[in-house]
């Protein structure tokens, strides 16, 4: 059979079983990332069916979907807000940073992967996942309440720490020498900082250069730019989501409400491809024996985010209610840990069994995550029920 009529027939699967996928994980009530990264496995090498005729498309839309997500991730905020959440709960991230990066350092030891082993698994334990957390707020219609901002306010400066983190985990994959490491830091913050800067001062021009009456014509631009942007921070050293997420934030108003309806679609397309790719760049038949370093993982660096939200909310003036939805709503992990996995392994420079441990590890706190955040509330609820019906009542005289 000719390979492109191969390749279409190979991706009209995919994309239909993907369509069933989601729709399966929407009656659940849970996200589809997990669903996704079972069906990349289920139809990668070593899977039940190996659809090596879509590798080559696969790759393209993984990159334009990790870039949607995170200029999506971007137009939920303005420059504005990173500053003030980054002023008022920076011992919060600093608290998180410290609580969730340990865990994927002592594993990465334990398993004999070296200090760059160490780096990489750090990034992995330490990021949540902005995108799965924002939509279980969203549908648990938690957005208003008063936890939401902290929470937040600890992803935005998850982001910014990325921003920083990600141009040192390339410098380091690359084996560049120490002081290139420096110069490759040095090149990004100051690009980030540029950035951000500019989005103050003059987030509004950009946002009328791309905004258009016509649909069509907004959703080009919109894509355009976000790609170039991409492009151009890649050429200078920094994470080409990250560059697509500091355009998210420059822009505002109503031209970041548009793009965000606009973009939703191709997002969640593509979005899919990305998570699939990883699934099957994954053999399942190294999960097996990373299953219990998974899970043993999964527990702490999930109680270590629930420490992290309580103790963030509370520093607040949060009742114990609100502390512990902060607590569980940071326990999900997603795109970022999936990048940082790819990054590490397409460069050679660590073992492949961490790519099967990242992913099991992301399987297992992408469906813990939600399910934690809806179900914690009747489970502190009952708690307190039962310590309040445990009081011996005051016998007054």
């Amino acid at each position: 059979m000719d390979p492109t009529t191969l390749s279409l027939i190979q991706l009209g699967v995919v994309f239909f079983a993907l369509g069933f996928l989601g729709r399966l994980a929407g009656r659940i009530g849970m996200s589809p990332v997990p669903l996704y990264l079972l069906g990349g496995l289920a139809f990668g090498h070593g899977g039940l069916v190996d659809l090596g005729g879509i590798n080559d498309f696969a790759h393209i839309a993984s990159e334009i979907g990790v870039i949607l997500l995170l200029l999506m991730l971007g137009l939920e905020y303005t420059a504005h807000e990173l500053v003030t959440g980054l002023r008022q709960s920076w011992m919060a991230g600093l608290l998180d940073l410290v609580l969730n990066m340990v865990p994927g350092i002592a594993v990465a030891f334990m398993l004999g992967w070296g200090p760059v082993g160490a780096l990489v698994m750090a990034g992995i334990t330490y990021s949540s996942s902005s995108g799965i957390i924002a939509k279980v707020l969203g549908d648990l219609g938690r957005l208003g309440n008063r936890e939401t901002p902290v929470v937040l306010a600890i992803l935005v400066i998850e982001d910014l720490a990325m921003a920083a983190y990600l141009p040192i985990l390339t410098a380091v994959l690359a084996g560049v020498s120490f002081l290139g490491g420096l110069t490759t830091v040095g090149i990004s913050l100051a690009v980030i900082s540029a950035v951000l800067l500019g989005a103050l001062r003059y987030g509004h021009i950009v946002s009328n250069v791309l905004e258009s009456p016509d649909r069509e014509s907004f959703l080009l631009k919109l894509l355009g730019a976000a790609l170039l942007v991409a492009g151009f921070a890649s050429a200078l050293q920094v994470s080409a989501a990250v560059g697509a997420f500091l355009l998210g934030i420059a822009i505002s108003g109503g031209t970041a409400t548009n793009a965000t309806r606009v973009l939703e679609p191709l997002r969640d397309l593509f979005a899919a491809m990305f998570f699939v790719l990883f699934g099957l760049n994954t053999d399942p038949r190294t999960i097996p024996p990373v299953l219990g370093v998974a899970l043993a993982l999964a527990v702490v660096s999930a109680a270590t985010k629930v420490v992290t939200g309580w103790w963030a909310a509370r520093r607040q003036g949060i009742a114990t209610l609100g502390q512990a939805r902060a607590g569980a709503a940071l326990i999900a992990r997603g795109e970022f840990s999936i990048v940082i996995a790819g990054l590490a392994v397409a460069s050679g420079a660590v073992p492949k069994e961490l790519a099967a441990l990242a992913t099991t590890y992301v399987l297992i706190m992408a469906v813990f995550g939600p399910v934690a955040a809806r179900y914690v509330e009747p489970l502190v609820r009952l708690f307190q029920g039962k310590k309040s019906r445990g009081k011996e009542p005051e016998i007054i005289f």
